[in-house]
């Protein structure tokens, strides 16, 4: 689709977007107990079918593409993150994969992001594998703390994901695309 205009331009609108396999790049997701427990054994065949598109941001943003369901992974998250809050960013949007899958909304524009059933169902699983791979709920705490979010939501979120509320530790703030 070509956008003419009276400013003597033209502007494709439809453009192709470049996206590489998952398994390309994150490897051994298909041994991980929580995404088995996600996809069952399906599992190595959704991993295969899915694809990631790497974007440049000087802030690192992780989401999962509402149209037809792919990664979107900020190169800035991928190069700067520690490996434990990628690893559980990658759970944490897998888990938004098995929603879109199952033609579940992703987005709720009308909620707050914490109220989201979407959002909701995705880190109440995320910090169940975050347990499982030994995190504290202060650990956890951190993990959920995210800039578009108020201290009052992060704690009803904690609560909502059986998180013991407490004060986050001061550091860096991380993020993911927003919903």
């Amino acid at each position: 689709m070509v956008a003419q205009s009276k400013y003597g331009v033209r502007i494709e609108r439809r453009v192709p977007t470049r996206l590489y396999p998952f398994t390309r790049y994150f490897h051994g997701f298909d041994k991980v107990a929580a995404v088995r427990e996600l996809f069952g054994r399906s599992t190595p065949k959704v991993l295969r079918a899915l694809r990631v598109e790497f974007f440049s941001a000087r802030f690192g943003y992780m989401g999962t593409s509402d149209i037809d369901g792919h990664l979107l992974m900020s190169t800035h998250h991928l190069e700067g993150s520690d490996l434990r809050t990628l690893y559980l960013d990658i759970v944490h949007e897998l888990s938004h994969v098995r929603q879109f899958r199952r033609h579940q909304p992703l987005f709720y524009p009308k909620l707050s992001y914490v109220d989201a059933p979407s959002e909701i169902e995705a880190y109440q699983f995320t910090v169940r594998e975050g347990r499982r791979i030994g995190m504290t709920d202060r650990e956890l705490m951190d993990y959920l703390r995210v800039e578009w979010i108020s201290p009052q939501e992060l704690r009803r979120l904690a609560r909502l994901c059986g998180v013991k509320v407490s004060q986050p530790r001061r550091m860096a703030r991380r993020g993911r695309l927003r919903r």
